[in-house]
């Protein structure tokens, strides 16, 4: 039997976070408005309505280009894609085809360990269609999204795995989120996927048939409409059949791909240079202050964090996730420079501060706690003022008020006890009233100096230096 290998390519198409669309002025927030109200005869495609090219678009694709380790052309021409379909007013979309923004980049993921780059063919600039909702007895057409500015980043067919494609597609979400170039919702088509993928025997250097399967809308359908689509080619394959070049579509209650038209080759758009928009000459001192603009990248701060700051690669890879996380664990670093370890702030970070996240539903944005504040709270479980059990309710506190930790601390009456003699007396009475746990103890039962601390703590009222107090147990039942 016969062993084949995926050859996937990807198209990402991205919504840029502009203020107006591509062309024209109006609204490029295609959600918030009522249906076909954020249109003009530009984006209508009205005759005799002329184009203007978005400059914020146009630098938010050469900052991905960058980020993207793309080559950035200078020249580049927009060209008219000519095709038919309900939702695309002009019969025609003005994309870029043989001079695009951005060429020749890669990608580094990382899957289960392993690091592979995939190669960025392209990434260009054009305008996005309108939007079907399709009812009862037909279709409705909004073109409130007709002419929104969308940027396209193709692949190489370098990826082999529906890991290896959900790595990819993720990675370019945090990366655009990290520019600020675009929200990557794929839930309000911000962001939507097409998988190019054809088998091979693994034994041959000669590509397959290739399918298309278009507009998917999660990390989670990229990854199962590619498991999917290798099983049936698979099948086809091994049945003696042939594999069709055809565009599929994933219907996600079947949980399976589905025929939706022959696909169409480049010749087929009848590219040719859009006449109402001179070439775009783009200076390059304005490219070069684009790329020192950029923010330090995710994959970039992960290696700082693991390498300057000694943490482990998982909470680094967490804490480095979205950009407003990291700029506030960032912050707080560097308030407690000299005093607090960047190690222990991201102990407390991805424990009991994303543990607040989780449960209040919020955002990091959304924290009253300074980073100061954050600092002096760790000094004073750190110091021994308090013990860790308090900080975290502290904390709680400071998450709910933004209050100061010390005023909470002397508040709530929980500085904690490090005065030697009234330890000792605690310590006296907890063996006093523990007298089998004392004998076993000196009987070689170890653990039984657990159940003691939590004594003490119980007659201190959580107050107790816990270090101190076990000290003090062990030194007094060896006397």
């Amino acid at each position: 039997m016969t062993t084949y290998e995926a050859v996937i390519g990807m198209e990402v198409h991205i919504e840029l976070q502009t203020e107006t669309k591509m062309f024209c002025g109006c609204s490029a927030d295609a959600f918030s408005a009522a249906p076909n109200t954020n249109v003009c005869p530009v984006c209508l495609g009205l005759p005799g309505a002329l184009p203007v090219i978005n400059r914020r678009a146009v630098a938010f694709t050469i900052m991905t280009g960058q980020a993207l380790n793309c080559t950035i052309h200078p020249h580049n021409v927009f060209a008219r894609k000519n095709y038919f379909y309900p939702d695309l007013p002009k019969g025609y979309q003005i994309s870029q085809y043989e001079l695009p923004l951005c060429t020749a980049g890669k990608l580094e993921i990382n899957v289960d360990g392993q690091r592979k780059t995939i190669g960025i063919t392209r990434v260009h600039l054009e305008e996005d269609t309108g939007k079907l909702t399709h009812v009862d007895g037909g279709s409705l057409v909004d073109l409130n999204r007709a002419g929104v500015p969308l940027m396209e980043i193709v692949s190489e067919a370098d990826i082999r795995s529906a890991d290896e494609a959900y790595a990819y597609v993720s990675q370019l979400r945090q990366i655009v989120r990290y520019l600020g170039v675009s929200s990557g919702d794929m839930e309000k088509g911000a962001m939507r996927c097409e998988v190019n993928l054809s088998l091979k025997p693994v034994d041959s250097d000669v590509w397959g048939t290739k399918v298309e399967v278009k507009n998917l809308n999660s990390f989670r359908t990229v990854r199962n409409a590619i498991a999917y689509e290798i099983e049936r080619q698979t099948a086809v394959l091994e049945a003696g059949g042939q594999v069709e070049q055809v565009t599929m579509g994933w219907d996600e209650n079947r949980g399976r791909t589905v025929v939706q038209r022959s696909k169409e080759d480049a010749h087929d758009y009848r590219y040719f240079p859009e006449p109402d928009l001179p070439p775009l000459h783009l200076d390059e001192a304005w490219i070069a202050e684009l790329a020192a603009s950029l923010p330090e990248l995710p994959a970039a701060k992960v290696e700082r964090y693991t390498v300057e700051w000694a943490l482990p690669p998982q909470d680094a890879a967490v804490l480095a996730e979205n950009r407003d996380r990291a700029e506030y664990f960032e912050a707080v670093v560097a308030a407690g420079a000299g005093k607090i370890s960047p190690r222990t702030v991201g102990n407390w970070m991805t424990g009991e501060i994303f543990r607040l996240l989780n449960e209040s539903g919020l955002d990091v944005t959304a924290i009253n706690i300074t980073p100061q504040n954050f600092v002096r709270l760790m000094e004073m479980v750190e110091k021994g003022d308090i013990n860790r059990l308090a900080g975290k309710d502290v904390l709680a506190e400071m998450w709910r008020t933004g209050a100061d930790p010390d005023a909470i601390v002397e508040a709530k009456g929980l500085r904690q006890i490090n005065d030697l003699s009234a330890l000792d007396e605690l310590v006296t009475r907890v063996l006093a009233e523990n007298p089998d746990a004392v004998s076993a103890f000196k009987g070689g039962k170890e653990k039984i100096v657990g159940f003691l601390v939590g004594q003490v703590m119980r007659a201190s009222r959580g107050k107790a230096n816990p270090k101190i107090a076990e000290q003090r147990l062990r030194q007094k039942m060896s006397e």
